[in-house]
């Protein structure tokens, strides 16, 4: 069971009435983690050019995709649109859709492109393709702060006591890597969290987006801090999030692909993803 911010996020919202290895090793994030392979076609002079790209993405999944205070849709999918569109040099048309009816929308030829936060799964490449990834949700592990924290590896943690949500990826990775350490297991998030609170375990291993806002929020009380990692092992954690697009379109892909690129090697998409996460996920 793989359970990230994103899986959880979308099955807390399906829940309510009314309606995303061994730590993976620098090589293949070369750089830092939103690094991708170059596409080799990216310096031809005779790219295609696009006049208007069209996006759908949902309003409420902060902090991807959600309205503000002023009702203006903001979040750093939206940034990250326009951001491709202005090294595109094209319009930018940004437009809302339930979650449901995105890779339906997009299916119909409402839209060039979905960013949402989708998460590669082998149901949505049977429907649509996906851009180069733009965002992974790795493991971290956190401690209190303050005193002397274990070294955060296998040995360090021999004999130590790590708090995890039961039956998730994480404790499944846990007990994959770290089988000398006193695994406790709670029955959810938030309860592990108080646990690491309270000193009731020596540390805490959870999904680092989901983390990072509570350590850098009040239900924290600013007791504790990451340690550690970041892990990105796919086979537990997820292939990271991509843009869709469809399947009879391949000019989109090679065109978004090209300014994920360039976005990326100006530092540009470091810049959205700190905007959003002041607390570093990776």
């Amino acid at each position: 069971m793989t359970t990230n911010y994103f899986s959880a996020k979308r099955n807390s919202r399906r829940d309510k009435p009314a309606l995303l290895a061994a730590l993976l090793m620098a090589l293949s994030f070369p750089g830092n983690a939103l690094a991708q392979q170059a596409d080799p076609a990216l310096d031809s002079t005779e790219a295609p050019r696009r006049v208007a790209v069209r996006f759908l993405t949902e309003g409420d999944f902060p902090p991807f995709n959600y309205y503000d205070d002023e009702g203006v849709l903001t979040g750093l999918n939206v940034d990250l649109a326009r951001a491709l569109c202005l090294e595109l040099n094209a319009a930018c048309d940004i437009k809302v859709r339930p979650w449901e009816e995105l890779l339906q929308g997009l299916k119909r030829s409402e839209a060039d492109a979905v960013i949402a936060a989708h998460a590669l799964s082998p149901q949505a490449l049977a429907a649509v393709d996906f851009t180069h990834r733009y965002f992974y949700t790795p493991a971290r592990f956190a401690v209190r702060s303050g005193g002397t924290p274990p070294e955060i590896s296998p040995e360090g943690l021999d004999g130590r006591t790590i708090g995890v949500a039961k039956g998730t990826s994480h404790e499944a990775y846990l007990r994959a890597f770290f089988r000398d350490s006193r695994i406790v297991t709670f029955e959810t998030p938030d309860l592990a969290r108080e646990a690491l609170e309270q000193q009731k375990v020596d540390t805490l291993f959870d999904d680092g987006v989901s983390l990072a806002f509570w350590l850098n929020g009040s239900l924290s009380r600013k007791c504790c801090e990451f340690k550690g990692g970041p892990y990105f092992e796919p086979k537990y954690f997820g292939d990271g999030v991509a843009i869709a697009v469809p399947k009879n379109d391949p000019q989109i892909r090679y065109l978004l692909n090209g300014a994920l690129e360039r976005v990326r090697l100006s530092g540009r998409l470091q810049e959205i993803v700190d905007r959003y996460f002041p607390l570093k996920v990776y």
